[in-house]
């Protein structure tokens, strides 16, 4: 009995892993940045979470909703890390599926990060703090490319869209801080092929991806953070409202009073706990997503 019940939950582990899609992306090597250590995930002492680093090669996870309850609406999420790690659970898979059992297929999207040796967070916490603008410059270095990534990643999934049975004009880019950084990169750089067609930039890194004037083809944006951030991005965020706001293109804010930096999927039993659900009820009302 025992042995059986072992074999059951090796084959259900299976079948999970097997459930979520794993897809390459297309890129171009970064010159000059070399990846000595092999991708890793593991749990952060330094951040108390699970991250990954040394990611050089992008991928997407397909996070699909039941077919009975898919709306059409896609969502890239870009998880944040200081791009030298992916927060990949509260930041990641967390909301991806959160806003799958919504209807929305959502795709977590793994772009490159810079490379580190054994603690991603930890690297990053002693860098940043000892040696800020030798960090600023290594991101510098990659952002572009993990912009890259991200505009890859709305190339596939738009020309997939009938694959995965969603709009190919409801396509839209949710990022946490550096993946933030990555989110408004993507807009200022897109073309008409891989346009975002909402923007939802979390506590974005406004100092590495600095804000820019709206573009002219700039889609509906929903601005999330705290007012506590404690990398002080709350400024960053109100200036990507107000460019947004100057440029007559639909924007919304929710600057939550407490939270702090990197809340994300997190619970502290505070209203910014509940951002993703403003994010929903803001869609909704922009006819971004169908509500079934």
């Amino acid at each position: 009995m025992k042995k059986l019940s072992l074999i059951a939950l090796f084959l259900l582990i299976s079948c999970h892993i097997k459930a979520q899609t794993v897809i390459p992306l297309p890129y171009q090597s970064i010159p000059d940045v070399d990846y000595t250590q092999a991708e890793k995930k593991y749990f952060s002492n330094a951040w108390q979470t699970e991250v990954i680093t040394n990611v050089s090669k992008p991928e997407l996870l397909v996070y699909a909703p039941k077919a009975e309850n898919r709306n059409g609406t896609a969502a890239i999420i870009a998880p944040g890390g200081g791009l030298y790690a992916h927060s990949i659970n509260s930041e990641g898979i967390d909301a991806a599926k959160w806003l799958a059992e919504k209807g929305v297929t959502a795709f977590v999207l793994k772009y490159r990060l810079v490379p580190t040796r054994e603690d991603g967070p930890a690297e990053f916490g002693k860098e940043f703090n000892e040696a800020r603008e030798e960090t600023l410059h290594k991101v510098a270095k990659v952002l572009p490319y993990s912009v890259a990534d991200g505009l890859s990643a709305l190339s596939y999934v738009r020309k997939q869209a009938a694959h995965y049975k969603i709009d190919p004009h409801k396509i839209g880019f949710m990022g946490f801080s550096a993946g933030g950084a990555v989110t408004m990169g993507v807009a200022y750089a897109a073309e008409t092929s891989n346009n975002p067609d909402f923007l939802v930039p979390v506590y974005a890194w406004t100092t590495a991806q600095p804000v820019q004037e709206a573009p002219k083809n700039a889609p509906p944006m929903l601005v999330i953070c705290a007012t506590d951030d404690g990398l002080g991005l709350a400024e960053g965020s109100v200036a990507l409202y107000q460019s947004w706001y100057n440029a007559h293109k639909p924007v919304a804010m929710h600057l939550f009073a407490k939270g702090g930096h990197g809340f994300g999927m997190k619970k502290q039993g505070i209203p910014a706990d509940h951002w993703i659900e403003r994010f929903y009820e803001w869609a909704v009302d922009q006819k971004l997503i169908l509500k079934k």
